[in-house]
Formats: C-alpha cells, sequence, structure tokens
C-alpha cells in the first residue's frame, strides 16, 4: 500500500448556483434569503444545498485560522491582499489488487486528511470513521463534511459585513475585537495521536508563536536602531551647518 499526500485546494464554485439536494431538478439553483439560512427559490436551508467548490472551502477556513496560532495551516495568497488560504491536505490510497493476473491497482482519494500524521496513523485515523462518513471523494461521506463545515463555520460568525442586525460602526468595533480576541485565545485545532504520544501541535505551536515574538522584537529594535542613526545623521548635519553659518557671519563682521 502506498500514500500520497498533497497540500493545497482545488479550484471549483465558479459562481454556479448550487443545486437542492433535496428538491432535485425542481430548484434552479441556491438563491440566498436577506436573513434566512435557506433558499428563496425552494425554501430548503442552505445547507441542503450542494455546497460550493473546494476553494469557496479552503477560504473559508482560511479566514478562520488567519491572525491566529494555527495560521501555519494557511498559506498566503499571490495578489489576494492578505487573503490567507486553508492548505488542505489530501491523501490518495493506493493498493495493489493481486487477484488479477495482470498488475492493477485501487486508488481512493480522501478529499480531506489531517495534517502531520505518517502514512500508518492516517489510516489508522480514516478506519475508525463510520465508513459511510469517510470523506471520499464524491461519496457522501465527502458532502457530509462539507455541510458540517458550512453549519459549524458560517461566514457571519467571523465578517461583520454578512450580519444583519449590527446597527452602528461601535458595534462593528466590538465584532470585529471580538473576531481579534477569540481566534488568539480560543481557537484550535484538533491533534490526532496514539495515547500518552499527543501534545506535539501544541508545543509546536507554543514554539513557534515565542519564535515570531521573538522576530518581532528583533524587528522592532532595528528599526528604532535605524531610526536613532537617521536622528543622528541629521542633528550632525545640523551642526555642520550651524557651524559654517557661524564662520561666514563671522567673516563678514571681521571684514
Amino acid at each position: 500500500m502506498s500514500i500520497k499526500q498533497s497540500a493545497g485546494g482545488a479550484g471549483g464554485g465558479g459562481g454556479v448556483a448550487a443545486v437542492c439536494l433535496t428538491c432535485k431538478g425542481s430548484c434552479s439553483g441556491f438563491q440566498p434569503h436577506p436573513w434566512r439560512k435557506a433558499c428563496i427559490t425552494c425554501g430548503c436551508s442552505t445547507v441542503d444545498h450542494t455546497p460550493g467548490g473546494d476553494l469557496e472551502d479552503d477560504q473559508r477556513m482560511g479566514r478562520l485560522l488567519a491572525d491566529s496560532p494555527c495560521s501555519h495551516l494557511t498559506a498566503k495568497v499571490k495578489g489576494g491582499g492578505g487573503l490567507r488560504m486553508y492548505k488542505r491536505n489530501r491523501m490518495i490510497v493506493t493498493n495493489p489488487v493481486v487477484s488479477r493476473k495482470d498488475p492493477t491497482f485501487n486508488t481512493t482519494t480522501y478529499d480531506w486528511a489531517p495534517a502531520g500524521l505518517n502514512q500508518k496513523l492516517a489510516m489508522q485515523y480514516m478506519e475508525l470513521i463510520p465508513e459511510s462518513q469517510r470523506p471520499v471523494s464524491g461519496t457522501e461521506g465527502a458532502l457530509e463534511r462539507r455541510r458540517q463545515l458550512l453549519t459549524q463555520l458560517p461566514i457571519y460568525d467571523q465578517d461583520p459585513m454578512k450580519c444583519q442586525s449590527l446597527a452602528s460602526e461601535e458595534e462593528i468595533t466590538s465584532m470585529l475585537l471580538f473576531v481579534k480576541q477569540y481566534k488568539q485565545e480560543v481557537l484550535g485545532v484538533g491533534e490526532v495521536a496514539l495515547p500518552g504520544e499527543g501534545g506535539a501541535l501544541r508545543e509546536a505551536a507554543i514554539q513557534r508563536t515565542a519564535k515570531e515574538a521573538k522576530d518581532r522584537s528583533n524587528s522592532d529594535k532595528k528599526d528604532a536602531l535605524e531610526h536613532q542613526d537617521h536622528s543622528l545623521t541629521n542633528s550632525s548635519t545640523s551642526s555642520a551647518t550651524g557651524s559654517t553659518n557661524g564662520t561666514d557671519d563671522g567673516t563678514k563682521t571681521e571684514y
């Protein structure tokens, strides 16, 4: 058995309205209600419609994890103005089929797998999940995981512009501060480990936070020194100029 793991999300969505899984063909596509979490076309819930593509999922996770101790699970989008994307960890499992004369392989692609696991532990984790709920690409299990993301990570929990009841700038500012605080103090990512072997992710996060703080401190010290050097240069230049002016004045007085 061989396993290939890859990071990064694939494109998807493309602006096509999501199809309702309950109404099937009778719904022309998801049209959001102004304030209800439902489709105005068929009345079904948002999660009853086919979620957007992987790109939309990874953007949602990226917004959540950005500016938090878990930001290492994201990557900065080039030209995205600071936007961060979740580094999705896919898993491709290839098993040889030995019952046939010609060598063939069965390949299973998991849309998602916990990051940082070796091959054996990754498969142990998947085997503990009921088969119908495993996030195998193209199955009900993968679709259910995306439904859970929509339910657990609504966009209005992170973006005040998506909220309908914030009536003032003060309320918007308060929400932004709240989001910043819970990202720094509450947000976490579960760790998969064998009994007695946990804590690696937490320790790595502590070390990474300490390193970032040290880097910021060194950067601030460097900026302060550069500012001090610049001030000393300006002071020296001003002194030299003043001395020259004084000599000129003295010369003019003697004559």
